[in-house]
Order: C-alpha cells, then sequence, then structure tokens
C-alpha cells in the first residue's frame, strides 16, 4: 500500500526525482576544501615526483629521459611487383615467412613491406642483440633469446610512407649515443640484407666489380714483385740458371701484361655503372644517416602533471558525491530501515 501511495506521489510530482544543477553545486560547495586539497596534494606530488626523475642519473632515475634517433631511407618500389621480387623471396626461403607477416611473394609484394618485414625477423632481432649484447644490458635471465627480441622489438621502430617512398627506422633509449649506434648498424644490416638477396642488380654488380678490380690490383703488386725478384737474381748472375730465370721473368711479363688489362677493362666498366646508377633510383638508398639527438623525446613531464592533477580532481568529485550519497541516505529513516531488513535477512 505504501508502495503505490510513493508512486502516485512521484507520478504527480516527477521534478522531485531530478537533480537539479543547484544540488550538484551545493554538493560540490559542501566538500570544495576536500576537492582541493586533494587536487593540490597530487599537483604537488606530480610535480615533485617529476623533479626528482631529472635529478636523478639516468641509471636511476625511475623517469629518465629517452631519446629517438632515426634515419631515413629511400625505398623505390617502381619494379617491385615484377616477379623478380617473388622469385628472391622464394629463392632465400624466406617466401613463406614473408607470406605469414602479409607480405606476398606474387605481383603484390614491395621492397617497403619487405624492409619492414626484416625488421621483425629474428636473425635482424638477433644480430642487434649479439652486436650489442642487449641481454646483459636489459639484464635478462630467463629465457634470454626470447626475451631479448621481445624487449627490442618494443624500443625499436619502423615506418614506411607510401606518400614520400621514404622508410624510418628509430630506436630510443636513455643513452642518445648507443640509441644512434643501433640505428646506424641496423640500417647497415638492412642494406646487406637486400644485398644479399640480389635485389638491387646494379648495386649488387658494383660490390661484385669493386672485389674484382681489388683483386686484380693486388695480383698487379704480386706479379711485379715477382719480376723484380727474378731481376735482382739476373744482376747477381747465377751462371747456367740465367736463361731460365729470363724466360720466366718474360713469362710472368705478359701476365702482368694480360692483368693490367683486365684492370683496365674493370675500372671502365665499373666508370660505366657509376654513371648509369647516378641515372637511375636505387632499391634501397639511405638519404639521412641517424643523429645523436640533444632533446628527449619522452617522457612529457608536463603532460603527466596535468593528467595527475586533473585525475585527482575527478576522483575527489566523484568521492564528495559519494559521501553525500552516504550522508543522504544515513538521514533517511525509510532507507535505513529498508538496509536494517535487509541485513537481517
Amino acid at each position: 500500500m505504501d508502495n503505490e501511495i510513493e508512486e502516485e506521489r512521484r507520478a504527480q510530482n516527477p521534478e522531485d526525482d531530478e537533480i537539479s544543477l543547484i544540488d550538484l553545486l551545493a554538493v560540490l560547495l559542501r566538500y570544495k576544501w576536500l576537492i582541493i586539497i586533494t587536487t593540490v596534494l597530487a599537483m604537488i606530488f606530480a610535480v615533485v615526483f617529476s623533479a626528482i626523475s631529472i635529478v636523478l642519473p639516468p641509471e636511476k632515475s625511475y623517469l629518465p629521459n629517452l631519446y629517438t634517433p632515426k634515419a631515413l631511407m629511400l625505398i623505390n618500389n617502381e619494379n617491385s611487383s615484377s616477379g623478380s621480387l617473388s622469385s628472391m623471396l622464394s629463392s632465400s626461403g624466406l617466401g613463406g615467412l614473408a607470406s605469414l607477416a602479409g607480405i606476398s611473394a606474387g605481383g603484390g609484394s614491395s621492397y617497403s613491406g619487405l624492409a619492414t618485414f626484416f625488421v621483425g625477423t629474428n636473425s635482424f632481432l638477433d644480430a642487434v642483440v649479439d652486436e650489442f649484447d642487449l641481454i646483459t644490458r636489459f639484464e635478462i635471465e630467463k629465457h634470454p633469446r626470447a626475451e631479448s627480441r621481445k624487449a627490442l622489438q618494443k624500443l625499436i621502430s619502423a615506418e614506411f610512407d607510401d606518400e614520400s617512398s621514404v622508410f624510418s627506422l628509430s630506436f630510443t633509449d636513455k643513452d642518445p649515443e648507443f640509441a644512434k649506434n643501433v640505428v646506424d648498424f641496423s640500417v647497415k644490416l638492412i642494406e646487406n640484407m637486400f644485398l644479399n638477396l640480389g635485389i638491387d642488380k646494379n648495386l649488387l654488380e658494383k660490390k661484385n666489380l669493386e672485389q674484382n678490380i681489388d683483386n686484380s690490383y693486388k695480383e698487379i703488386l704480386n706479379l711485379q714483385k715477382k719480376i723484380q725478384s727474378l731481376e735482382n737474381s739476373v744482376s747477381y748472375g747465377y751462371g747456367s740458371t740465367l736463361p731460365a730465370i729470363m724466360t720466366e721473368a718474360s713469362m710472368i711479363r705478359l701476365e702482368l701484361e694480360a692483368q693490367k688489362e683486365v684492370y683496365t677493362q674493370l675500372k671502365t666498366q665499373y666508370e660505366l655503372l657509376k654513371i648509369k646508377m647516378a641515372s637511375e633510383t636505387p632499391v634501397f638508398q639511405v638519404i639521412e644517416d641517424a643523429e645523436v639527438p640533444d632533446r628527449k623525446s619522452k617522457p612529457s613531464r608536463g603532460m603527466l602533471c596535468i593528467i595527475i592533477t586533473f585525475a585527482a580532481f575527478f576522483i575527489s568529485v566523484f568521492i564528495a558525491f559519494a559521501l553525500n550519497a552516504v550522508e543522504n541516505v544515513r538521514k533517511d529513516p525509510e532507507a535505513m530501515e529498508k538496509l536494517r531488513s535487509g541485513s537481517r535477512k
């Protein structure tokens, strides 16, 4: 019967159940000191917390400055849709892994996607980990290989901009010089991966020519030393062996002339290739090396202070309304009676 009367009263006066802005403002004013003190204390805590993190040395700070050097590379995707990339991936054994990473070994593949894929491969991650002994640096004891890969993946970032065809690689660490060294090594590693796959034919041919030119030059020096040695033998005069020495010297001179001709041809091919490469866009080209950053990339301590202050303000407002609701329940005999009867059951 009482419930029916209460429902009828509410139906006749629905505005009684509505919370007015004045009521809300009254609650806030009533607990204003709770809100102000909580917010101010949180703000002071955030400022002191940030200030101490700056004063402490990076290796001891709980919130050290982090630096993120970045290297930029130009990746030419013009010919990546041809069957060449598909065959390269298949022959290198990366076709299956690339498909799992979302890179097709068919017509839809791209050199930029391949570069991004390289950064996530175990061979790449392990090479960086071993080069800089990250297992010791990160103090990893359990599952060192798997955990070091996971830790490195969180710090290294690879991105590709479709509009500019620029591939960027960055690494974040509290030591800016160390971070730069990691980026430099990683860029060289990716470049070697492209080279080993033979994707850029011009670059591969250039490397082979440089190797052959170096070998030819060393052979020329070796032959000249042999001739010099034989000439010294002739000058000392060894009698019966003189004709044999002269014959051997003549043969070596012929070989030397042939080797010089080979060297000349190789140098000519090398210079022509350099002219050709200058007129073409390479598949992979470093356009900006990483620099030692002089400004931190994170954390943003100012934003952290703002977030903590606003969070404390809203939490204190919530507590104020919660306390007001509890007090209203205590003042309401009917509500208290319902709570007592509920506790008895």
